[in-house]
This record gives C-alpha cells, sequence and structure tokens, in this order.
C-alpha cells in the first residue's frame, strides 16, 4: 500500500498548537513509512476565511521546518489543492449519489427547518436536527422540481435502524448506531457549494489518502464518513484518531492555559525545534531515556503503536524546559542571529527598532556566553543585556548592602573591589576569580560580600549575568566609571565622618 495522509486544515484563524500537533503526527507517519504527507486547504466556509490566515498556515510550516510533498503551493498529481478550486467535482459527486438513490433533494426552507426547532423545543422533544421530510418526496417529482430551478440542497440518506462499524487504529473497534448520526445531513447547499463531509469524503477516495490522522473530537463524524464511502462503494482509509491535547485543569488547551498559536509561542521568543520536539511528545512515546530529538529522529521512531489513548497534558514548563535546552545547544552567532530581532524591537541598540551598529551587533554575539546557560526564551536575552549597551540607573542604597552589612560596610567593599575591576577586564574567568578571591581573603571578607556590590554597581542589579565576563565586554573605562558613580552617590547617603575617603577619579 501506497501510504499517503494529509493535514486539511480549514484557514479560519491562526494556527493552533493543537493543529500543528496533528499535522506534525501525519508528517511523521507519512516520513517513517516513506510515504507522502499532502496539504490540502478545506476553505469551504467562505464567511470565515481569510487569505491572511492561509498565509500565517505557509509563514508558520516554513518556521517550523515542515514540507508538504503535495499541496497548493507545491502542486502535485491531484491538483487543486484547494476546495474551493473544486466545486464541480463536488457537484458531479452529489449528483452521483442521488442518481444511485443514495442521496435526495432537499426543498424545505430555512425558516421551515427553524419551525421544527423551535416546535421541538417548546414541545421539550428529544427530537434534533432535520426530520426527514423530503426522504418520501418521489424520486421524478424531485427531480422535475429540482430541474425547474426550485431551490434545494441534497442530503445523505442516512441507513435507518443499522449500525455502522469501523477500526480505529488507536481505540480499536467502533461501532455507531446510525439513528445516533445526525438525520440525514446535507451534503450539498442550495448556492452549491459542498459541506465538509462531502468535499472531505469526495478528496480523500480521489487524492488517494490511505489514512486519516485526526484529533478525537473528530470521532463522532466518523460513521457519518464511512456511510459516504458506502454510498460511493469506495473503501475508506485507515482511521486513526489521536489523543486530545488538555490543560493542566484537564480541560481542552485553551487561551485562558497559556500560548495556544503558534504565532504566540513565536513571538514570546520559543524555537521552532523546542516546539516540534515536545509537541511530537504529546501523546506518543519514542525511545526510553531520552528527550531531545532531531526532526529526522522523530520521524524514523514514530510508530502509531507508539501512541497513547489518553488525552495529553501540555505543560508549559516542561516546554520551557526544552526551549532552554536548544537555546544553549545554539553557537554564538546563531543564537544572537535569533535574538537579533527581540533585542532591535526592545530599543537595546538606542530607540526601539534601531538596528545596531557594526560595534554593537559584535558586542552583542560576544555577550552570548553571559546568557546562553540561564536563558529560556529570546525574548530575555536583550533583557538580560541591557546594561551592557546603556547606562544602568543606580540603584537603591539597599542594593548594595550584603547581608549583615551597613551601608558604610559596602562602600568600603565597593572600594576595595574598585581596585580589581582594571585587572579582572583583562582577564579570563579563571585568572579573574583567584584574583577576587585572594583579595577577599586579604580583606577578610567573605567572597559573596565582596562581590555584590561591585555586581550592583557595574550591572545595576544583584541578579545578573556573570561579573567576569561582563567586566571584559565593558572595558576597564567604563566599568571604573560605573563604580565611581555608584560611591559617590552612596557616601551622599551616608552622614559618617569616617568613612574611606573619596575614590581617584580616573
Amino acid at each position: 500500500m501506497d501510504i499517503r495522509d494529509r493535514y486539511a486544515p480549514s484557514p479560519t484563524g491562526l494556527q493552533h498548537i493543537g493543529g500543528v500537533r496533528t499535522a506534525l503526527f501525519n508528517y511523521l507517519f507519512a516520513r517513517s513509512q516513506q510515504g507522502k504527507f499532502i496539504l490540502r486547504l478545506e476553505d469551504t466556509d467562505r464567511t470565515r476565511f481569510d487569505p491572511a490566515f492561509v498565509q500565517n498556515l505557509y509563514d508558520t510550516f516554513a518556521w517550523l521546518g515542515l514540507r508538504w510533498d503535495e499541496g497548493p503551493d507545491t502542486g502535485g498529481p491531484f491538483a487543486p489543492y484547494i476546495q474551493s478550486e473544486r466545486f464541480e467535482l463536488y457537484r458531479k459527486y452529489a449528483a452521483e449519489l442521488v442518481a444511485k438513490d443514495k442521496a435526495y433533494y432537499c426543498f424545505c426552507s430555512a425558516e421551515r427547518i427553524e419551525q421544527i426547532r423551535k416546535e421541538r423545543e417548546e414541545a421539550h422533544s428529544s427530537e434534533s436536527g432535520y426530520d426527514r421530510h423530503c426522504r418520501s418526496v418521489p424520486p421524478g417529482e424531485a427531480q422535475r422540481r429540482a430541474d425547474a430551478g426550485e431551490p434545494h440542497t441534497i442530503r445523505l440518506k442516512i441507513p435507518l435502524g443499522e449500525k455502522t462499524r469501523f477500526t480505529d487504529k488507536l481505540l480499536g473497534e467502533i461501532e455507531w448506531k446510525n439513528d445516533d448520526i445526525s438525520p440525514d445531513p446535507v451534503l450539498l447547499k442550495s448556492d452549491g457549494f459542498p459541506t465538509y463531509h462531502l468535499a472531505n469524503i469526495v478528496d480523500d477516495h480521489l487524492m488517494g489518502i490511505s489514512h486519516v490522522l485526526r484529533a478525537q473530537e473528530w470521532l463522532p463524524s466518523t460513521p457519518l464518513h464511512v456511510i459516504l464511502y458506502a454510498a460511493f462503494g469506495w473503501e475508506h482509509p485507515e482511521f486513526c484518531h489521536l489523543p486530545m491535547v488538555m490543560g493542566s485543569d484537564g480541560k481542552k488547551l485553551s487561551k485562558r492555559h497559556g500560548a495556544t498559536s503558534v504565532d504566540e509561542f513565536r513571538r514570546q521568543g520559543y524555537l521552532p525545534e523546542a516546539l516540534i520536539n515536545y509537541v511530537a511528545l504529546l501523546g506518543a512515546s519514542y525511545e526510553e531515556g531520552k528527550d531531545l530529538y532531531t526532526l529526522e529522529e522523530l520521524a524514523a521512531r514514530f510508530s502509531l503503536d507508539k501512541l497513547n489513548k489518553a488525552p495529553a497534558i501540555f505543560d508549559y514548563k516542561k516546554l520551557e524546559w526544552y526551549n532552554g535546552q536548544y537555546i544553549r545547544m545554539k553557537s554564538d552567532d546563531e543564537l544572537a542571529a535569533l535574538a537579533l530581532p527581540y533585542a532591535v524591537s526592545a530599543g537595546l541598540f538606542g530607540e526601539p527598532e534601531k538596528a545596531p551598529t557594526a560595534e554593537q551587533r559584535n558586542s552583542f554575539t560576544v555577550a552570548m556566553p553571559l546568557v546562553k546557560e540561564r536563558a529560556s526564551f529570546l525574548h530575555e536575552i536583550p533583557e538580560k543585556l541591557g546594561y551592557l549597551f546603556s547606562e544602568p540607573a543606580i540603584p537603591a542604597a539597599e542594593e548594595f548592602i550584603p547581608k549583615k552589612a551597613n551601608l558604610a560596610e559596602a562602600i568600603r567593599l565597593l572600594q576595595i573591589g574598585r581596585d580589581l575591576v582594571t585587572p579582572m577586564s583583562n582577564a579570563n574567568d579563571e585568572d579573574a576569580e583567584v584574583l577576587i578571591k585572594a583579595k577577599a581573603e586579604d580583606a577578610g571578607v567573605k567572597l559573596g560580600d565582596l562581590m555584590m556590590p561591585l555586581r550592583v554597581a557595574i550591572t545595576g542589579a544583584r541578579v545578573s549575568p556573570p561579573l567576569f565576563g561582563s567586566l571584559r565586554i565593558l572595558g576597564a573605562d567604563r566599568a571604573l566609571a560605573r563604580v565611581d558613580r555608584a560611591l559617590v552617590g552612596m557616601r551622599k547617603l551616608s552622614a559618617s565622618p569616617t568613612l574611606p575617603a573619596d575614590p581617584p577619579i580616573p
């Protein structure tokens, strides 16, 4: 059997993480079986269709690095791959079902159907859906009325009093009473547009789709689709209804849980590799004792037998961990290039959207080792490095003061630390650490107490990227100026006559 599966989104919104998971599983399954992965746009809902959503789909999958073998933008032997360009096909096959007495013309107006609904509601009836009023119209009469131009739809004849059975690759044997299926659903609307069910089945058959992998929310539609395949006399594809993606509260993932559209994840500074790796694990297993996979490794290991029946829980903290891992795997040049748009947008190099000079860009790249081990998101990188590109505000005096010390002691420690600025700016991390440890021992102070006022003066915060690397990037002159500025500010707050003399100004 030639393995062919597809991702068939309706372009009525931004690409959601659940849709991406469905696309990814189809992609991985096709690749694992040396098959074909197809993209088809199911754009029959013209009221919500927007070309911007089509572009969002293309942009999203280009960013993720997922490519289809056949699709609207790549072509293929079964083009067109856009349903709005295939309407004549759907009209032809709907008429074929009428000719086979598997479907019928329905002349009921929207007003009549609404009236039936209201009457049932008022009578507290358990009945729902269409009342099959036109199913009893003789075929010859129905054909004459349709040929005469009387407005009509085409409805599928659901076999009554029967059961529909099919096998799901994940859920096993499924049996559905036909009486529980939507009564004689519309296949072709009065304007000639197909409904989802008709277009989906016709396209899957004509495009040779062998496997349909989709979310479990589509399971109730599958008996109807099986009936449609049988009405045409076609063999239906293999079905596999994927486990749902839930939030931490056990409810379907939505905006109340956090980001859901891929655009949001992208804006927040997630890497495509992290998103692919994590999403691939939602409801599937691959190899014991391994967390990080390339796309190629995922494809090589993917199997329908390793899917889980239970819903998958989307854990934002776990995804954050994955993102941090992939950030740390980047070279300095790669990470700087990825983070640069966030830095420009944040105004790191001056005003917002101002591009860096060659010198600033070089400093930004050189600074990557300072943040690589601590960043979880790309947007954090410019936030952490702001002190390298503009003068930080002098923090409140208490920020300089180590635990169990006072302002006078903080000033003394900063004065001691000032003597180390120049030699540490010209030393590597190991040598700088030797210098400051020796100074702390000579002064009889704790290393952390000596480093803290110096860190605050240089970076503007108690928690910052590594001090030694910061000193090398800033250079001795800029670093000394910050220390001196901090000392002046701290002395102004102190009224003690026994404070050390003002430091020499270079």
